[in-house]
């Protein structure tokens, strides 16, 4: 169910043998593989933060607010969206589509009906 994935949260499943990050940002689901391409690290057990730049001295411009995952080991910083490291979109770790499904249910006489 999507409220068991808190607004700003993520949620660490095992989805067929493989660990993933669920990610809820901005009202989207975002799955990404737990495994930094660096060195193999747990990914989504890293720091989530905003994407930080600055033109000026002093002057601080905060984007992607809560969308960078920071991985523990190395500090490598991933977009959680589409998986790239921030300062080099050709190396990356692998997202996955997220789709919620939902069915109409009934019960009539004791009788459970699933409209699909």
């Amino acid at each position: 169910m999507v409220h068991e994935f808190p607004e700003g949260q993520r949620k660490l499943l095992q989805v067929n043998g493989r660990s993933i990050g669920i990610f809820h940002l901005n009202g989207n689901l975002h799955a990404v593989l737990n495994y930094c391409p660096h060195q193999g690290a747990p990914l989504c057990e890293g720091l989530v933060m905003p994407w930080i730049t600055s033109t000026l001295p002093g002057e601080f411009l905060y984007e992607k607010e809560g969308g960078i995952v920071r991985c523990p080991w190395h500090q490598w910083e991933f977009d959680i969206t589409t998986g790239c490291l921030v300062v080099d979109e050709k190396v990356r770790t692998k997202t996955y589509e997220v789709t919620i499904e939902t069915f109409d249910v009934s019960v009539d006489e004791g009788k459970v009906y699933l409209k699909i």
